[in-house]
């Protein structure tokens, strides 16, 4: 990847679920992304999407710990609610980008799978599914939402989720980012994290994670911009890369 376009992963995740009018130098619109007109060129998928859920909510799911209908926070192209979908849960994922909205249902037609659905909308002020969801999950969003916006998002989802619902939550660990942008993402310590979320909901706990992602060769080592710099990044099957995450587990009380 040439040295100018390594800046636009790390702006790209926290633009995620904001499409903004990006006009600040390296900033850009996520829903182009989606588009293929993202620095990664057409046709190359953006680098958190990997095709299926991030293995720590994999395992989760495997584990049991989802129930009733399951609300997908910032879904993106929607590996997690499609890959519950085919295991017999009722979805709902929601996101800002109209292009990854599109390829999530197109996928859930080509796949049969009605009880799958996707809509567009701010998933810091969505209303209509008041106490409906037994299980909300986040995969990478809670650090792409401004920090001044973490708490409408909260409110939101906990709006939305049934009494005794589980809320899980990916997120990045500060220790992965040793330098950190003004319009980068917001990765948060473990106390920061239970301070924020505890205002909603009664966290269970808050373990140590990784988060996958397709990363672009030469953004696995400094280029000479803080931008890039990753601590305790690892190599992972199938050619990605991994870094530091906190996995957060809740339920409403």
């Amino acid at each position: 990847m040439k040295p100018d376009l390594l800046p636009g992963y790390m702006y790209m995740r926290r633009a995620a679920c904001y499409s903004w009018s990006m006009t600040t130098p390296g900033d850009f619109e996520f829903e182009s992304v989606y588009r293929g007109d993202g620095p990664f060129g057409p046709d190359v998928a953006p680098p958190w999407s990997i095709g299926e859920p991030q293995p720590e909510l994999a395992a989760l799911i495997e584990q049991g710990r989802f129930k009733g209908e399951v609300l997908d926070a910032g879904c993106g192209e929607g590996a997690i609610s499609l890959y519950l979908a085919e295991r017999g849960f009722t979805t709902v994922g929601l996101d800002l980008a109209p292009t990854a909205i599109e390829s999530a249902r197109a996928e859930a037609r080509r796949r049969g799978l009605d009880n799958a659905t996707f809509e567009v909308t701010d998933i810091t002020a969505f209303t209509g599914y008041d106490g409906r969801f037994g299980t909300v999950v986040d995969s990478t969003l809670f650090h792409s939402i401004p920090v001044a916006s973490r708490e409408s998002y909260l409110t939101s989802i906990a709006r939305a989720a049934a009494p005794g619902a589980a809320y899980f939550a990916l997120v990045f660990d500060r220790a992965g980012f040793p330098e950190l942008p003004e319009h980068g993402p917001a990765p948060v310590t473990a106390d920061e994290l239970r301070e924020a979320v505890s205002k909603y909901w009664v966290i269970d706990e808050i373990a140590p994670a990784r988060i996958h992602a397709n990363l672009p060769d030469g953004l696995d080592s400094p280029a000479g911009d803080p931008l890039m710099r990753f601590e305790g990044l690892r190599d992972e099957p199938n050619g990605r890369k991994s870094v530091p995450a906190w996995l957060l587990s809740a339920h409403l009380g």
